[in-house]
């Protein structure tokens, strides 16, 4: 990958980082996964509305006697009802189990974030007790910010969550 001077090196390894990982994740799916995200995409496509509109109009034509050949399945239509009643459950099942993956990778993704936010967190605390330290060193007064004060005191993520919940914001 050639260096753009645009972006940070640091941000060229993050995108191929998870480009990486979402590769692998990809790898590591299932034939189950992979033809239950095949039948999701596909159904979730306009593609799939267009076959669904013609194959309905065919099948009216069909059995309204509207054509020269015989109605198989007359008004009100109890054979195209049976299916269409089969096929939502089976594409219902499919896009749960899509949707139940990407939920877990979601959650992943989300505890990757909280761990890096708890780890930047942890490392801004530190560099404020340095930077307060270094201002009292050379008698600097904005070493003397209150507010400063409160920001080097480290926080605790389950101070934060009960103090959420007692303000009734729930968040899990």
């Amino acid at each position: 990958m050639e260096h753009r001077p645009h972006l940070a090196a640091i941000l060229e390894r993050n995108i191929r980082t998870l480009s990486e990982v979402r590769a692998q994740m990809e790898r590591r799916k299932g034939m189950q996964e992979k033809m239950a995200d095949a039948v999701t995409s596909f159904t979730g496509s306009v593609l799939f509305v267009y076959i669904h509109v013609i194959w309905f109009l065919a099948w009216l034509v069909f059995n309204l006697g509207l054509t020269p050949f015989p109605s198989f399945d007359p008004f009100p239509f109890g054979l195209l009802t049976m299916i269409v009643s089969l096929e939502a459950i089976f594409l219902s099942t499919f896009v749960l189990i899509s949707q139940n993956r990407m939920s877990q990778m979601s959650e992943r993704r989300s505890d990757l974030d909280l761990q890096v936010n708890l780890l930047a967190e942890y490392e801004i605390t530190k560099l404020l007790r340095l930077s307060d330290a270094l201002a009292d060193h050379f008698n600097l007064k904005e070493g003397r910010d209150r507010e400063l004060e409160q920001l080097k005191v480290e926080i605790q993520p389950q101070d934060v969550l009960q103090e959420m919940e007692r303000g009734g914001h729930h968040v899990f």
